[in-house]
């Protein structure tokens, strides 16, 4: 008997008391662990897991916003930002206009978007327990590849509606069928001697804004 054998008469043995007609993937399967280990303040959990990637976290109300949106921009020394289609327009308000706008269209190419500096975007979800901002590609958010290619984001965070406890009750938000982009601090990697390289995969700064009244 040779190892393929084996391997297959452990997996006919195993399945030995399966109905023949069952199809696993129609089966409920039940799942016993919590989905939210409920911190008493998943805001200030988001802003102390997000810290512990790397992400720049600030606070803003509205009035705030367009002011502090553009001095992240003017500290990076961005000459040009992408925007969204459906970027709340107030918030590049202060934004001098000599910063130039990129809009997110199918012209938009990744040799293009390398030579912009920044990239303003909201956000579908964010979960407090990993420190973690989901992106959809919904209106205020874009195109993927507008969010991978230039070397800062300023990703903007409604709190509280926004947050959720955990991944299991982001999921719920989230539609699966959407090209769904998962984003906990700056893009990283290390190499065989473990030294830190960031902005290999996506943005090497990552500045959250956490937008509350």
């Amino acid at each position: 008997m040779n190892a393929r054998e084996v391997v297959l008469g452990r997996v006919r043995r195993a399945l030995a008391d399966v109905p023949r007609g069952e199809e696993p993937e129609r089966e409920p399967l039940e799942r016993g662990y919590l989905e939210s280990h409920q911190p008493a303040d998943p805001v200030e959990l988001l802003a102390e897991n997000l810290a512990d990637y790397r992400a720049l976290v600030h606070r803003a109300t509205a009035g705030e916003l367009p002011g502090l949106v553009a001095r992240l921009l003017a500290e990076r020394g961005a000459s040009s930002v992408v925007v969204p289609a459906g970027l709340p327009p107030g918030w590049l308000a202060e934004v001098p206009d000599e910063v130039r706008r990129v809009a997110d269209e199918e012209a938009a190419t990744a040799r293009l978007l390398d030579g912009v500096d920044s990239v303003v975007t909201g956000c579908a979800v964010a979960i407090a327990e990993t420190g973690t901002v989901v992106l959809d590609a919904g209106p205020d958010q874009g195109r993927r590849r507008i969010t991978l290619v230039p070397d800062h984001h300023v990703c903007v965070v409604a709190v509280p509606e926004r947050v959720v406890d955990s991944v299991p009750l982001a999921l719920r938000r989230l539609d699966p069928s959407r090209p769904l982009t998962w984003i906990s601090g700056p893009s990283a990697t290390s190499d065989i001697e473990l030294d830190r390289v960031e902005g290999v995969h996506g943005p090497r700064r990552l500045d959250v804004v956490l937008l509350g009244a």
